[in-house]
């Protein structure tokens, strides 16, 4: 089915933050959000959650307007109401009140159901040295896989 071909991921996430612990969250879309996600037509840098009043908010989350939308289109960077359990609002929310913890986005994609669904991180950012550690492994990983073809 082509709708599971769908996969947008926030690379920068991995790459700025540790991954603690990962949510799979629904999206609350209208009509023209949902058909341009499945186009894809969608995007999660800058992206951010936050909490108020006991719910899940997703921040500057890019979904093109849809090309067939007319006056029914919605705004690009609105922001969204992601859909968690009770409990797990409250963990994200727990983790959240502590200094360097933050609820990043890491991917996007449509489930076999045909919904939107949204895959979020508790997640502790690098610091600077973290980061060149980071890099240093990836291109160690990609000198060994060139070694290893010939």
């Amino acid at each position: 089915m082509a709708n599971n071909q769908i996969n947008i991921k926030n690379r920068r996430a991995t790459f700025d933050y540790e991954i603690v612990e990962t949510f799979t969250a629904g999206i609350v879309l209208t009509g023209t959000e949902i058909k341009s996600i499945r186009q894809g037509k969608a995007g999660l840098t800058d992206t951010f959650c936050f909490i108020n009043n006991g719910e899940v908010w997703v921040k500057n989350m890019y979904i093109a307007e849809y090309f067939y939308g007319s006056y029914n289109n919605h705004a690009e960077r609105r922001e969204r109401k992601l859909l968690l359990k009770k409990k797990e609002i409250e963990r994200l929310a727990k983790n959240n009140s502590v200094s360097g913890f933050s609820i990043v986005p890491l991917k996007l994609f449509i489930n076999e159901r045909g919904l939107a669904k949204l895959v979020i991180a508790i997640a502790k950012g690098k610091k600077m040295y973290d980061k060149r550690q980071s890099i240093k492994e990836r291109e160690d990983k990609i000198m060994m896989s060139r070694i290893m073809k010939r």
